[in-house]
């Protein structure tokens, strides 16, 4: 057959892409490109990546996920791999599915492994970027160069990537945005022969406005649109940048963010707002939680509206700081000492992280309690492609009730929720309330009565009984009753998704809950795990002394199921679809 009679060769629906090689490479800005690429031309993506503990850097991958439809995971294997090295070669084929690609950098990786049908194609990434840059260079711009080759073999739209660059660059001097340009050229012209790859099918969301952004920006702007203004932290991987974009962006809107010299001051700083009456956040990652707990009780029995972010990373102490982990749940629900109710939720995915932001809020507020978002490192630093939010519909804007009280304000009532009078609000008999750690009587006056610190304890407790009554179902798909059910919570929800649409492919009766609200948790769940042979929790985390994961702990305690079994996984990895197959397929035997 003829080239021009030759059929047009299919659209591709999805890829993964895996970029290997060192942190200092920019290999993290390659992956962003083409992350926020698809988020202008309809596309799906999400990406995962890993980066070095130490300052000096070291070995690091970017892995993005492009699809025309949905992309629930970072991707099992790579379609693509684009080794800098001769240690990223080594270290990362294995990822690389039987027929993939790899390219490589033939100033770097001389030996090839000519195995499971990969083809492989040399480039001189380093030389090419330099020839195309100019000798002064060096090594830079061999990212870009990576960037206009990938663009090519994919047929991704080189004039959006373009603009993006110039977005990313057009603030620094000519030379370097000339620069930058003058490598992606050079990568998109360079000759490669033998592609296999084809065109990317359009996205299927052409109706949509659509925005890419990472986790951790995206909490940090539902915070911000549910009313937020005050804040404090101290930084700590991977909490700093919320710190950081909180710090720029909330005096824009009459707030402020102060960095303080010491997790203990963030949140003492952070209460100080709130008994103002603003509602006030303060975060940090599992290690700084800890030493967050003591104010964290004093948030409970002051009753005071506080959001505190944890995004969880390994541990314990300090761990795996670039890792991720899911082992904080037990510690955000029960680490305090005494009886210090507080409400904890976890968002599922980059997008759900503004809306849930958006309920922190709103539960502080209407409850006057202390809550905790546990996000992880996985979902803080990934990249994926949505809808953007409806600002109009959910901004809210705070303002400070300093209206009069009178003679009948107490700010415990043990009839209703707590409601504070701020500093300046005006008492008319001139007995104005107290907020103390200490506990209190219904005017907050500290009291060691017995009977009274059992109505305050059941108090603080009913009202998060009250807010479990009013929590909405949570997340639900696949079929009602039947083999196996999966219950998940965080960053997990996309590869138990695809985990229960291949088994439900297969013919099994599979369902999957997704539970944001991890205390209170919403009632009835234990009529919905009757209906299953089987209920597995997947979560990162270790199965402990006792054989079960954190939830899957909580769950068994709640609904008293024996059928409830944990899947755990502490790598400092998130879950592939496979890992998750595979243990329900052992459940199921």
């Amino acid at each position: 057959m003829s080239q021009a009679s030759a059929p047009a060769p299919q659209a591709l629906r999805n890829a993964v892409i895996r970029l290997a090689g060192y942190s200092q490479d920019g290999i993290q800005s390659i992956g962003a490109f083409l992350a926020q690429l698809a988020g202008s031309t309809a596309q799906e993506v999400m990406t995962y990546m890993t980066i070095p503990s130490t300052i000096s850097g070291g070995p690091s991958i970017f892995q993005v996920h492009l699809g025309s439809g949905k992309v629930l995971h970072p991707g099992d294997e790579a379609d693509t791999l684009v080794a800098f090295y001769q240690d990223s070669y080594d270290g990362h084929l294995r990822s690389l599915r039987d027929g993939g690609i790899c390219f490589y950098d033939s100033d770097q990786v001389t030996e090839l492994k000519n195995e499971r049908d990969i083809l492989h194609i040399g480039i001189p990434f380093t030389s090419a970027a330099i020839e195309a840059i100019g000798g002064s260079a060096k090594d830079r711009g061999k990212n870009l160069f990576v960037l206009g080759t990938l663009c090519a073999v994919y047929r991704l739209d080189r004039d959006k990537l373009v603009e993006i660059i110039s977005r990313k660059f057009g603030g620094k001097s000519e030379d370097v945005l000339r620069n930058a340009l003058l490598a992606f050229d050079a990568g998109y012209a360079y000759p490669v022969h033998d592609i296999r790859h084809m065109p990317f099918a359009p996205g299927e969301n052409l109706g949509d406005k659509r925005i890419s952004s990472d986790g951790n920006t995206m909490l940090s702007l539902g915070l911000i649109a549910g009313g937020c203004r005050f804040g404090a932290g101290y930084p700590i991987t991977p909490w700093s940048s919320i710190m950081e974009l909180l710090r720029s962006e909330l005096p824009k809107y009459g707030g402020m963010f102060i960095q303080s010299e010491d997790e203990l001051a963030a949140i003492a700083i952070a209460l100080g707002a709130a008994y103002s009456g603003h509602l006030a956040v303060t975060g940090s990652s599992g290690p700084g939680l800890s030493l967050k707990s003591e104010a964290l009780g004093y948030a409970s029995m002051a009753e005071l509206p506080l959001i505190v972010v944890n995004i969880q990373r390994g541990g314990p102490s300090t761990g795996m700081p670039t890792s991720v982990e899911q082992s904080d749940l037990l510690q955000a629900i029960y680490g305090s000492h005494g009886d210090a109710p507080r409400v904890v939720l976890a968002p599922r995915d980059v997008e759900d992280c503004f809306y849930t932001a958006l309920e922190a809020c709103r539960i502080a507020r209407e409850y006057s309690t202390p809550v905790i978002i546990l996000s992880d490192q996985a979902i803080a630093t990934r990249i994926e492609a949505f809808a953007e939010p409806d600002l109009e519909q959910h901004w809210l804007e705070p303002a400070l009730d300093t209206s009069p009280r009178d003679a009948e304000f107490k700010p415990y009532p043990l009839d209703a929720i707590t409601r504070h009078a701020p500093p300046g609000s005006k008492c008319s008999e001139g007995k104005y309330p107290v907020v103390t750690g200490l506990e209190h009587d219904e005017w907050g006056h500290p009291s060691g009565n017995p009977l009274i610190h059992e109505k305050m304890t059941a108090k603080r407790r009913e009202k998060l009984v009250r807010l479990a009554n009013s929590l909405p179902a949570p997340d639900f798909f696949g079929d009602e009753q039947g083999d196996l059910l999966f219950v998940g919570w965080g960053s997990t929800y996309g590869p138990i998704k695809e985990a229960a649409d291949r088994l439900r492919a297969e013919g099994f009766k599979v369902g999957s809950l997704h539970l944001r609200h991890l205390h209170p948790l919403r009632n009835g769940l234990a009529d919905i795990f009757r209906r299953y042979q089987h209920v597995l929790v997947p979560e990162m985390n270790d199965c402990g002394l006792y054989g079960f994961g954190q939830l899957a702990t909580l769950l068994r305690a709640v609904t008293c199921n024996p059928n409830i079994r944990s899947l755990n996984k502490v790598q400092g990895l998130t879950f592939r679809v496979k890992e998750i197959v595979d243990a329900a397929h052992q459940t199921l035997a």
